[in-house]
């Protein structure tokens, strides 16, 4: 008889922790090797964790809804043959596990410089990707950041604590001392003017409870949507949106694609859409006009040399979701239509990896799949600008040549983007835009795949 541990695995390079949601064992329970024993969430992804082999169900370390990070033993197996992968003498505790003791200072570490902060994590202090987020969009220095009490699992600072802090420091409530320590700040009368001209804070608290007087459905939202309601919040709190607007004749693409499809089908065993055209598009801009494939830490702007392009995704279930296609400057046209085809239908299953919604440096979403003309689309934090591409549709117009202007029936296609106006002015988002519009519009006709 032997005991194995089940670890949280590592779910890719940003990949810090997860969200347990469902166990499909229980203690006592038999289970064979590669067989489901739980399942978890990583942001917006789902997953599952199998067993690493075949035996009993002897501990389960964790509870549904707890956090755990990478590296964390979550549950104990029971074999019937082998050598104990680790050996185990006596029952440890969940919060004995919640930390790996060697993996999670060191990837810890790894997130304190992928965000621009210092590493010291005040001794064996943890910090979610989330809480790490919200500190460099809000300015706040890692040692302003071990300065907030934490109240989640041994002292963690969880993302109410952070907003919490964010909310009190943004009033005036908390000061940081040359201690280090978080102090109530003295109160300040009505008339005083550091009370006034601060810029409104994010809500901490609950929001009030509305009465209906007439028939209403209440439907709760699930994980997913509750994710995406305050990542959209958050960009809009964090970045001051600007949106702008351009228009692109695309009949040489529409009729390219109309000629090539089938073959292309055929050929490479995958379709192609109008998607990987415009990303093709997205990257020639970039190269131009680096800035947009950038982010802000504090007073810092960060310009990416590597060009991941979000492809923002429609689920069955009306939610939304983001993959991420890594280095699409260097792909061309076969690998790009492959990629998007394939992340697609991972995200319309399911069966995205963590890390594949990870790195995005700029994001695309079609609105114009849904029929809309155009969009005023939300930055996808921490990148600095968002292009919405409209439906593409038949429109009789002006049309100039060497021998005069004459009206005749093109495909038109509305594009718009709003962008970070901290770091974006409305000069070179225009001129980003537009760039896009013309190499939509100047698409060869005769181009080979």
């Amino acid at each position: 008889m032997s005991v194995v541990d089940l670890v949280m695995p590592k779910m890719g390079e940003s990949i810090m922790e997860a969200t347990i949601l469902k166990w499909h064992k229980q203690p006592g329970d038999p289970v064979k090797q590669d067989e489901t024993v739980l399942e978890i969430a990583t942001d917006k992804v789902d997953s599952e964790v199998p067993s690493t082999s075949d035996g009993i169900i002897d501990q389960l370390l964790f509870n549904v809804n707890d956090v755990v990070p990478v590296g964390a033993v979550i549950a104990r197996i029971r074999t019937t043959t082998g050598e104990a992968v680790s050996a185990i003498h006596q029952p440890v505790s969940p919060a004995d596990h919640y930390r790996a003791p060697e993996q999670a200072p060191r990837e810890e570490k790894a997130v304190a410089a992928s965000n621009g902060h210092s590493s010291s994590f005040n001794g064996n202090r943890f910090y979610s990707p989330l809480v790490l987020n919200i500190a460099s969009s809000e300015g706040i220095s890692m040692n302003e950041l071990e300065s907030i009490p934490g109240t989640g699992n041994e002292g963690r600072v969880t993302k109410k604590d952070i907003l919490a802090y964010v909310a009190g420091r943004n009033t005036g409530s908390y000061q940081v001392h040359d201690t280090g320590k978080l102090q109530k700040a003295p109160e300040l009368r009505p008339q005083e003017p550091a009370a006034r001209n601060q810029p409104p804070a994010i809500a901490s608290q609950a929001p009030a409870t509305i009465s209906y007087s007439g028939k209403a459905e209440i439907i709760e939202m699930d994980r997913t949507r509750r994710l995406i309601a305050e990542h959209m919040v958050r960009s809009k709190h964090t970045s001051p949106h600007v949106t702008s607007f351009s228009e692109a004749d695309v009949t040489n693409m529409v009729q390219w694609r109309d000629k090539v499809k089938n073959e292309f089908e055929k050929r490479e065993g995958t379709k192609i859409t109008f998607t990987p055209l415009f990303i093709e598009a997205v990257v020639r801009c970039i190269k131009k006009y680096p800035l947009l494939n950038s982010s802000l830490d504090g007073d810092r702007i960060i310009v990416k040399k590597d060009i991941n392009i979000g492809m923002a995704t429609a689920l069955p279930s009306g939610n939304l979701i983001v993959p991420v296609i890594k280095n699409a400057d260097q792909l061309n046209l076969v690998g790009l239509a492959k990629q998007v085809n394939s992340l697609a239908e991972q995200a319309r299953n399911n069966k995205l990896k963590p890390d594949d919604t990870q790195g995005g440096t700029f994001t695309l979403t079609n609105v114009g799949s849904f029929g809309s003309l155009m969009g005023t689309p939300i930055i996808n934090q921490p990148q600095v600008a968002i292009l919405a591409v409209g439906a593409i549709k038949k429109r009789p117009v002006v049309v100039e040549s060497p021998h005069g202007d004459s009206i005749a029936i093109r495909h038109m296609m509305y594009l718009s983007m709003s962008y970070d106006h901290r770091i974006i002015d409305g000069a070179l988002g225009a001129t980003f835009l537009t760039a896009v519009a013309n190499e939509l519009e100047n698409f060869n006709p005769e181009k080979e795949f």
